[in-house]
């Protein structure tokens, strides 16, 4: 029986009826040729003002001006927006590369692609993609405002309001740690038409930053300072109609789902810091020599490269696994949990290691190793804190378990 499925399966893959099994780590030809391009991006763009843009606590215009004629702020938008009409796991690849270098213009590059460019891809009407979607993949950057003082990880606690007028609404209300809402000029805005609905009512509106977003305060971070993290008020803030994303009432669902993407786009962005401080510190301890020979040389040195590499592979496997099931139309909540989880831990893990294997070097700020530390932290914190995880992961465990 056995032989009999080996050599049906055998056939198949030689004759081509069924496409080979293959590793998590295979990528298309047009993903290793855009993964290319972002590397090169990364280290001859990027590179020379991380420390700058980190310091300043701004991010560059030209970095930003470079994402948008790479394609990058537009990967799964379609070519009739000006779109790069790529994969998703082209927006992992990208985010990842990305962050090798800094996790800033990382996330700014993810939560622009994963969250509000897929909202609209998935939810908005017609005219609303075609007056947006461009605007979005040319200049301007887009915001996700879901966040606010009283509702964090309860993220359907919200405040604003939307009360509804003969034409449109007037929406009314704090948003807090707001990413890029510094530099957008679209934003996606959650609001409950009625707070008696709870949840139910709870719908994502289109706002243009003229209509009268007020940017309150622009936090003072540990990590990941150039990238924009804001308080924003809506004071009787008019929008219409047709600025209604999806349906009235229906936000909730549009939050949900697009978080699950999100935090894979974090887990892509842990990867990548992780490996961006190894690559940092390891050759660093090659040319430093102690007691007649190169520190790297030491087995304990060895060991801790080794595990922490081990550690890293294993959580960018968990990634592209949720990514790929993402692309196939497959359930993938619990595994984007698990990715997002594993890769923050080893995120902090990997770069806070990298510091010592430098010694003094690592702590200094010349290197750019200790960034890499700083800006791991926010990992257990944004798109679902570390607990909020567990929790999912823990949930589907108790689904598979508990009436057995």
């Amino acid at each position: 029986m056995l032989n009999n499925i080996i050599r049906r399966g055998s056939y198949f893959i030689r004759s081509n009826k069924f496409r080979p099994f293959s590793s998590l780590s295979s990528l298309s030809a047009d993903e290793i040729m855009l993964q290319d391009s972002v590397r090169k991006l990364a280290q001859s763009a990027i590179s020379p003002k991380v420390r700058e843009m980190d310091e300043s606590e701004h991010m560059s215009n030209d970095v930003i001006s470079h994402l948008f004629n790479q394609g990058l702020m537009g990967i799964e938008v379609d070519s009739q927006f000006n779109g790069s009409e790529s994969s998703f796991m082209s927006v992992i690849l990208a985010i990842e590369e990305l962050a090798k270098v800094d996790p800033s213009v990382s996330v700014l590059c993810d939560v622009h692609n994963t969250l509000v460019c897929t909202v609209f891809n998935k939810y908005a009407t017609d005219p609303q993609k075609e007056l947006y979607l461009p605007q979005l993949t040319t200049d301007k950057i887009g915001s996700f405002c879901l966040s606010e003082p009283a509702s964090g990880s309860d993220a359907f606690a919200l405040q604003t309001k939307a009360t509804k007028t003969d034409n449109g609404y007037i929406l009314n209300g704090t948003k807090m740690w707001i990413t890029n809402a510094a530099e957008a000029q679209v934003f996606l805005v959650f609001a409950n038409v009625d707070p008696s609905l709870g949840y139910k009512g709870i719908t994502c509106f289109i706002v243009d930053k003229d209509q009268g977003v007020q940017i309150a305060k622009k936090e003072q971070k540990l990590g990941i300072r150039a990238s924009s993290t804001c308080v924003l008020n809506f004071d009787d803030v008019f929008v219409r109609d047709d600025q209604v994303m999806g349906q009235v009432g229906k936000g909730y669902k549009i939050a949900i789902d697009i978080l699950n993407e999100g935090r894979i786009g974090i887990a892509a962005q842990m990867i990548g810091l992780a490996q961006g401080a190894f690559a940092k510190a390891v050759p660093y301890t090659y040319q430093r020599k102690q007691f007649g020979k190169a520190v790297g040389e030491f087995q304990g040195m060895q060991f801790a490269f080794a595990d922490a590499h081990t550690q890293i592979e294993a959580a960018k496997l968990l990634t592209y696994n949720a990514a790929r099931l993402k692309e196939e139309g497959k359930p993938f909540t619990k595994e984007a949990a698990m990715a997002k989880y594993y890769a923050s831990r080893i995120a902090q893990a990997v770069s806070g290691d990298a510091i010592e294997w430098a010694g003094g070097v690592g702590f200094t700020r010349e290197t750019g190793i200790e960034k890499f530390w700083r800006d791991s932290k926010i990992g257990a914190i944004y798109e679902g804190t570390t607990n909020i995880q567990l929790a999912t992961i823990a949930k589907f465990i108790q689904r598979e378990y508990s009436d057995m």
